[in-house]
């Protein structure tokens, strides 16, 4: 049994590549780059948000928020894969494993919580218009926001199990560290089944009512009702697939052990670590009206700018 140790990653550097000089070279330019763009691309809706005031209402507040939560997961993800992209072996030390552990279930709950907010914030825009500033104040938005960050309960239960395997299955300390535990512990198994309970069936099935209230009053309306129900709740509807795929991956892969083959496994972890945190700040900054708009201004600015000089 060991306490303290360090972990050995067989994830998608070992699974997919055979070539190490290739992956050296161009696997960590990309993800480089690739991280780069995605926290640009985050921070620059979350300050065109900041700075226009007419940006400051509850729907633009929790899409800042989203943004700022991808944020913190590249933190968590990038910087460890780009080591291991120069490294001989993947390695990483079990508090490392830990913190990044909290990372990643403090990002994937508070998503949740903030998706399940936005579908309440266009319930109440669509359904209940008159209602809309006495609903959605300030105080209501910040204990949304919150009640979002409320997590991280599971890695303080996890610091002092005692390991009896040291290889990791997979690029992320994600819920593989339970198959390392020396003994199935069923506080984790009870408090694993009240999170997944709280955090995502709950937040499912209020997203599920709150889409489903907006889609029969929008065909009970006039078109102009239910074009604006469209233009508004697709972006968060094109989110929430893409996070909810992560979500089953997660707990299907991971948690149930379920045995898939090498490219489903490829294709769902470039979802995890590339394509979904890119994914947000694009469907945000493409389909929601007012951020493209300001997006276009930014860009016009900066090319005038450049012209200039």
């Amino acid at each position: 049994m060991i306490m303290y140790s360090t972990l050995v990653l067989f994830g998608i550097i070992t699974y997919y590549f055979g070539m190490k000089c290739f992956i050296n070279k161009v696997g960590m330019v990309r993800y480089l780059s690739t991280a780069i763009q995605e926290i640009i691309f985050n921070l620059t809706i979350v300050y065109l948000i900041w700075v226009n005031k007419n940006l400051h209402e509850p729907m633009y507040v929790f899409i800042a928020a989203l943004l700022v939560n991808c944020v913190f997961y590249s933190t968590a993800t990038y910087p460890k894969l780009l080591i291991d992209f120069l490294s001989e072996k993947q390695k990483i030390t079990y508090q490392a494993c830990l913190l990044q552990f909290y990372f990643f279930y403090f990002v994937g709950p508070a998503e949740f919580f903030l998706l399940a907010a936005m579908s309440y914030d266009r319930y109440v825009s669509i359904c209940r218009p008159l209602l809309y500033p006495t609903i959605m104040t300030n105080t209501t938005v910040t204990v949304f926001l919150v009640f979002s960050c409320v997590t991280g309960v599971q890695v303080i239960l996890s610091s002092n199990i005692k390991l009896c395997k040291l290889n990791l299955n997979g690029i992320l300390c994600n819920n593989s560290i339970y198959h390392m535990f020396c003994v199935s512990s069923k506080v984790h198994i009870v408090f694993g089944a009240l999170s997944v309970a709280v955090t995502a069936l709950l937040s499912m099935l209020f997203i599920i009512f709150s889409y489903t209230r907006i889609l029969i009053i929008a065909f009970q309306s006039s078109q102009e009702v239910r074009k604006k129900a469209a233009k508004t709740c697709t972006p968060h509807l094109l989110v929430l697939m893409s996070f909810s795929c992560l979500c089953a991956f997660d707990v299907i892969i991971v948690r149930l052990g379920s045995n898939f083959t090498k490219v489903v496994r490829l294709v769902m972890t470039l979802q995890v670590i590339l394509y979904h945190p890119l994914f947000n700040p694009i469907i945000y900054g493409l389909k929601v009206k007012e951020i493209s708009k300001q997006l276009k201004r930014l860009f016009h600015e900066v090319l005038v700018l450049k012209l200039k000089n």
